[in-house]
């Protein structure tokens, strides 16, 4: 029998924080407390060395149903497409125009957090609607 194991989704980034923060008003996630001893993530930070300051950030999910989120700099910058993107379940049981309706409604939130709307892909027969979006770094991502 197969367990069940608990997953983390890391971001390679430029400015992890920043990213993360932007995960956790789209997901409704939060910063998770800092580590004992520390009165907040600034501090935490401060107390790395400098190398190391502001080199990760994460968000967990409130209820701990979710994945944790990790986001990490990394020196370079994105060059190609993801080949592993999010999905975000907004249109979960809507068919036709009312599926687009939603996703139109959460592309206009999100982007007004700094997101990039890239293309709406229609239905087709096989697949419902669905929108293709980057976030704050260009990570790819849809509204599904």
């Amino acid at each position: 029998m197969t367990s069940v194991k608990q997953v983390q989704i890391t971001f390679d980034c430029e400015e992890p924080e920043r990213v993360a923060r932007f995960w956790c008003e789209v997901l409704g996630y939060v910063v998770p407390p800092p580590p004992p001893g520390f009165a907040g993530w600034d501090e935490f930070d401060r107390s790395l060395p400098p190398e190391r300051q502001g080199s990760a950030f994460a968000c967990v999910d409130p209820t701990g149903a979710g994945p944790r989120l990790f986001f990490q700099r990394v020196p370079e910058g994105k060059v190609v497409k993801n080949r592993v993107h999010l999905d975000v379940r907004v249109g979960t049981g809507l068919v036709g125009a009312a599926r687009v309706a939603a996703l139109e409604a959460e592309c206009a939130r999100l982007i007004a957090l700094g997101a990039v709307r890239v293309e709406l892909l229609l239905a087709d027969g096989f697949n419902e609607s669905c929108l293709v979006m980057q976030d704050v770094e260009g990570n790819e991502f849809c509204l599904d």
